[in-house]
């Protein structure tokens, strides 16, 4: 399994409280879809949530056992898995309001 996370300890992004974001990226190998969700959601939150989330991209090329233990039905998924209620986002993750609206993000400046 490819799992990369990323945690940053300071910054001022503004989810529901002060909570720490938990994100899970679960991506299908190295396509061009799935690089692209990669970038545009590590953009989102260095410049929505600095230093208030974890980020894991999980590939499902190498252990696809996860999609149906997670149920995921369709790659790329990001999934916010705190706080909770659980969201998950499906595509490429280019329409970066759309997807601060559903982690119940302030965009950054805007």
């Amino acid at each position: 399994m490819t799992r990369s996370a990323h945690r940053h300890d300071a910054g001022a992004g503004a989810p529901a409280g002060d909570a720490l974001v938990v994100l899970s990226l679960y991506v299908s190998g190295p396509t061009p879809r799935s690089a692209r969700a990669i970038v545009n959601v590590r953009k989102l939150c260095e410049e929505n949530l600095p230093g208030r989330y974890t980020l894991a991209v999980i590939d499902l090329s190498q252990t696809p056992a996860l999609a149906a233990q997670h149920q995921i039905i369709a790659a790329p998924t990001l999934v916010r898995e705190q706080p909770l209620p659980e969201r998950r986002f499906i595509g490429d993750m280019s329409n970066s309001q759309r997807i601060l609206a559903g982690l119940d993000v302030v965009a950054m400046g805007g």
